[in-house]
């Protein structure tokens, strides 16, 4: 950090912006490792200028929420003085609409200027920009006027030397703080060599900060190859993608820590701040790399929920209390009420509910009352399926009604509670009575069964009423095969 409190881009190491890496596990665990600065993944001004901010109390998080309800940015206080947030833009307006919705919750703003990838460059973002220098100016010059925090930008060299130097040049009249420099043509990719000589150019024809990039492959493989790679290409700080991507303990300067330890350091961050199941295995598969096909990697490939990945890990203690921490402070907050308690698990409806056989009558359970309202309202019946843990032999199902699916959180110990569990799930979530005890009657079950004279066994036990249509599927969450 600067003296002033503004955040310094000389002599650090960061991790760069990483398109589906660079969420907020990520970004926490190369800090945890050592990195000085970290960047998000690249942000489209277009989408994010329709977000609101929202003070998550759960997770102790901000987020910038999208009208589709998906957080396109997350952030939180122990990463706010050293997050670069890094958008992609075309336009000096939007782009500074984006920096004031952000700027009082990072450390900085960066412009993507170099980024290939049709994404970013249709409508003239990334590396599109390259080609424009006017365009570069005007949205810098706009930036550093319009915000209270450093403004950097990342680019890719040019085809000469010479154009290199003099957009560079132009780059820093701007104002801003810092220039990352990918030594490689918008053309070229990690395979081709990186231009060292183009990167200790720019570092020498400018006086602010120059970042250098692209070197993860044949330059960095350890810590101590860093401050080879700075020193190499004359550039002030170095910052890393691929070889932080496949194991953010190169941050590390006592040393690199075992892949498996990284990868739950890593899942450990993506269950607290709930990172969403599809991200977080697609990170872990990159970190996996060539072991992918692994007994671990088919695992992490075979998971579909972040309990299922938290179980591929053996972190499921660690999910299991997280997700008890996350309900008491939500039940805190709003008193418990049932509406508060969803989480989205991927595609999966979510909540921590356990199934008390004590507090519904005898011959009343949740599955029976989800029965007779999907048949009320015409449905298919629902449909479980439901997983068997290994190591304590417990249970978890997953209820589909109306081609949505929900589950508890928690595992229970047989396979009917988990059914009942997870039909909890989805009335609560509907709000459709479940028939506890006290419970006004719905008569959304008639009065023969609430009695135990239609087809339920003594002592409440259950016989089938979903009805013999309804195969029921059981798997074996460590083999994946029917059970």
């Amino acid at each position: 950090m600067a003296a002033a409190g503004r955040l310094s881009f000389s002599s650090i190491t960061a991790l760069a912006p990483m398109v589906r890496v660079g969420t907020l596990p990520m970004r926490l665990l190369a800090l945890d490792y050592g990195a000085d600065v970290v960047y998000c993944e690249e942000l489209i001004d277009i989408k994010m200028a329709k977000c609101q901010r929202v003070v998550n109390d759960v997770l102790q998080t901000v987020d910038f929420v999208a009208p589709d309800e998906r957080v396109m940015f997350r952030t939180c206080e122990r990463e706010k003085d050293r997050v670069v947030f890094q958008m992609g833009t075309a336009d000096p307006e939007r782009a500074l609409v984006v920096a004031r919705l952000v700027e009082h919750d990072v450390a900085a703003i960066d412009v993507n200027m170099g980024c290939p990838k049709e994404y970013s460059t249709k409508g003239g973002m990334g590396a599109a920009l390259l080609s424009d220098p006017d365009k570069i100016e005007a949205i810098l010059q706009k930036l550093v006027a319009g915000v209270s925090i450093p403004v950097t930008c990342k680019i890719r060299i040019l085809p000469s030397l010479e154009d290199t130097l003099s957009l560079v040049r132009r780059i820093e009249q701007t104002g801003v703080a810092a220039v990352a420099v990918h030594g490689r043509l918008k053309e070229e990719r990690p395979r081709h060599p990186l231009h060292l000589d183009f990167i200790q150019a720019a570092a020498e024809a400018v006086s602010i900060p120059v970042i250098a990039n692209g070197g993860s492959l044949d330059l960095v493989k350890t810590n101590e190859d860093i401050e080879d790679f700075r020193r190499t290409s004359g550039a002030s700080s170095v910052m890393l993608a691929r070889a932080a991507m496949w194991n953010a303990s190169v941050f590390r300067a006592a040393g690199p820590l075992p892949l498996e330890t990284v990868m739950e350091d890593y899942l450990k961050h993506a269950i607290r701040y709930n990172n969403h199941a599809f991200n977080t295995k697609y990170c872990l598969c990159q970190m996996l790399r060539d072991k992918v096909e692994s007994p671990l990697g088919r695992r992490v490939q075979a998971a579909q929920t972040s309990a299922d990945i938290s179980e591929a890990l053996g972190l499921q203690e660690f999910y299991q209390q997280t997700q008890e921490l996350l309900q008491a402070r939500r039940d805190a907050l709003h008193g418990g009420g049932p509406a508060e308690r969803l989480v989205m698990d991927g595609d999966v409806t979510t909540m921590v509910v356990r199934f008390e056989r004590r507090e519904y009558p005898p011959h009343i359970t949740p599955k029976m009352f989800l029965l007779e309202w999907s048949r009320k309202e015409k449905l298919q019946q629902p449909l479980y399926e439901t997983v068997q843990r290994s190591q304590d032999r417990s249970f978890q199902s997953i209820v589909t009604v109306e081609g949505k699916r929900y589950r508890s959180t928690l595992w229970e110990k047989s396979k009917k509670f988990a059914e009942q569990a997870a039909a909890v799930v989805f009335l609560r979530v509907r709000g459709v009575p479940e028939g506890r005890i006290g419970e006004e009657d719905s008569g959304l079950v008639c009065k023969r069964k609430r009695e135990g004279r239609g087809g339920q066994a003594g002592g409440g036990e259950e016989v089938e009423e979903d009805g013999s249509n309804n195969k029921r599927r059981v798997f074996d969450a460590q083999r994946g095969v029917s059970v």
